[in-house]
């Protein structure tokens, strides 16, 4: 995709929320269901994706691990991101790999340890690029990416979320 490519999709876009904010709130959803096991399948939009445990809480392997899926995520956004942000800024990166990294400890998930979290306790997203871009085009292009990337700023900002439960 070329920059006026891009622009002239998004300018219309970006005037329809100045004029009408309420126009840019959507809601997005996940839906699952549970599954024999334990396990939850998820509709992706695209398959059928069945999550269960991880290899270090019980799982066999087969399934995937919801914490796995939710790194997904976040190279997923910030790798399309990325790609938006050169794309607006007329850089040219030919490609590259993005990775993230989450540490767990599994004592606090089998309540082994109390004092132990559950959830990641750290997170590394990395980007490793081929670019010419110099280093102060890298600097404004990784500054963009984490800012404008949902799913980064969404773990960083920890939002509130309201679980219920029904029978």
């Amino acid at each position: 995709m070329t920059t006026p490519t891009l622009r002239e999709i998004q300018d219309p876009l970006k005037q329809r929320y100045r004029d009408d904010p309420d126009a840019a709130r959507i809601t997005l959803s996940a839906t699952g269901r549970l599954g024999e096991g334990v396990s939850c399948s998820l509709e992706t939009g695209r398959a059928m994706a069945e999550a269960g445990l991880h290899p270090a809480t019980g799982g066999d392997g087969t399934q995937l691990c919801s914490g796995d899926m939710l790194l997904e995520a976040l190279v997923a956004c910030a790798g399309v991101t990325l790609r938006a942000v050169a794309t607006s800024l007329g850089l040219d990166v030919r490609g590259g790999t993005v990775r993230a990294e989450g540490d767990l400890d599994f004592r606090g998930t089998l309540a082994v340890d109390k004092a132990a979290p559950v959830g990641f306790t750290d997170i590394r997203l990395t980007f490793d690029l081929d670019t010419d871009a110099d280093a102060d085009q890298l600097a404004t292009l990784h500054k963009l990416t984490e800012r404008y990337c949902v799913v980064l700023q969404t773990i960083r900002s920890a939002p509130p979320v309201h679980a219920t439960m029904s029978a």
